[in-house]
């Protein structure tokens, strides 16, 4: 299984279009990929986003980045972006 974590770096003011756009990612992602365990924004208290992923396999994440619904997503975060997002991908531990 792959783990993915994204820091997102949302615009000030632009947090409540940015949820918007996300959310309907997310149903996207949950509904026509059945190899993503995943798919879940976070925020903290102090308002910075984070979304945890896991994925079955690498198939699966490739599959994910290469989806017509994240691709169009791309276009719906424009001007709600203060900067690009920081991924790091991690291998799950399990027995």
């Amino acid at each position: 299984m792959i783990g993915v974590t994204a820091k997102l770096n949302v615009a000030p003011g632009k947090e409540a279009e940015f949820e918007e756009v996300f959310l309907t990612l997310s149903e996207a992602v949950r509904a026509n990929e059945p190899g993503c365990i995943l798919y879940q924004l976070c925020k903290d208290d102090e308002g910075n986003y984070i979304v945890m992923e896991m994925y079955e396999s690498e198939e699966a994440l490739a599959a994910h980045g290469q989806s017509e619904h994240f691709k169009a997503a791309g276009a719906g975060f424009k001007g709600k972006m203060a900067g690009p997002p920081e991924i790091k991908r991690m291998q799950a531990v399990t027995r």
